[in-house]
């Protein structure tokens, strides 16, 4: 903008406005209606909000960080005790949610750290790797080859003949 204003283009305001005040025997309703709203139904749904939201700042409940307590093993309940074998299903759908997430943050370190090395991703992401691999066969151990159907009943099975797998196959090794 020039130095010099042009006041004729850029009107200023006037600096002192007139206020009227009408000066009247009888009262304005209008206020009146206010005032009665204010304090009749306003001010008492307000001090009822407010105690309401400092009772809330007091007990703070953060829904993304809720922690579940532990619940028995499938393994672990007893015949016939059906409340204990769908606490521990819901226990093992959360621990395999879990699981899931943290292959997947394994994964996405290891894309962000291919591409940040570029060309040396091979030496400066080992670690990546290894630990990728680590966790995709835990993974895999656990949960692999349950399909989309699979429980906490079938996965404690398939764990079950993984041991007695294991367990002839040392036994053989050692006769």
């Amino acid at each position: 903008m020039p130095e010099d204003k042009d006041w004729e283009a850029y009107k200023v305001p006037p600096t002192r406005t007139p206020v009227s005040e009408r000066i009247t025997s009888v009262p304005n309703p209008v206020t009146f209606f206010q005032t009665v709203f204010n304090y009749v139904v306003d001010t008492p749904v307000t001090f009822v909000r407010e105690w309401i939201e400092r009772q809330q700042a007091k007990n703070k409940f953060y829904y993304y960080h809720q922690k579940f307590r532990r619940v028995p093993d499938l393994s672990e309940c007893l015949e016939g005790d059906y409340l204990c074998f769908f606490e521990a299903e819901a226990q093992w759908r959360r621990d395999r949610l879990v699981d899931t997430e943290i292959v997947e943050i394994i994964r996405e370190r290891l894309g962000a750290c291919k591409q940040r090395e570029g060309p040396n991703e091979f030496q400066n992401c080992a670690k990546e790797v290894e630990l990728l691999a680590q966790v995709t066969k835990a993974y895999q151990d656990r949960y692999g080859d349950l399909g989309v159907h699979g429980n906490a009943r079938t996965c404690l099975m398939k764990q079950k003949h993984r041991m007695m797998e294991e367990r002839k196959a040392k036994a053989e090794a050692s006769s």
